[in-house]
């Protein structure tokens, strides 16, 4: 009740002027663009099998403690490379089939694509030396 009565005491607060909004806008870093959540079937074929990038695609699940230490470490290494690599992430508890089409058997799995096929792949946690070795081999540089 006191909650509802301070709303009704703040909207009916005269304005004086126009109301002018002083949020920030937030620009996204390419580390953002670089990184994100299959939603379905249709868009893993649309922006990993069809890439015109390589891609890293990350299986991991929610409920697994090395997926959350690796996650991140490998969406700043992707993010380092500014565009040259992209990485999807896809949660095989939302995506069964993916999990399944890809013979997922432990988490995290770690593919490497390019060009629409599976060219590695390593299951579990690595340290970023290995990550970093991982990319540089996929990019080729």
């Amino acid at each position: 009740m006191a909650q509802r009565l301070a709303l009704q005491r703040l909207l009916s607060l005269p304005t004086r002027g126009p109301l002018v909004s002083h949020s920030r806008a937030f620009g996204t870093s390419a580390g953002r663009r670089s990184t994100f959540n299959v939603q379905d079937g249709s868009d893993f074929q649309d922006r990993v099998v069809n890439s015109p990038k390589p891609v890293v695609v990350d299986f991991h699940a929610q409920w697994c403690g090395p997926c959350k230490i690796l996650g991140p470490r490998l969406e700043k290494l992707v993010a380092k490379l500014e565009g040259k690599v992209l990485m999807a992430k896809v949660d095989i508890d939302d995506h069964t089939d993916l999990a399944i089409e890809y013979e997922v058997s432990a988490v995290p799995t770690v593919l490497a694509m390019k060009n629409g096929d599976v060219v590695d792949k390593f299951v579990g946690i690595k340290d970023e030396d290995q990550l970093e070795a991982f990319l540089k081999k996929l990019i080729g540089a």
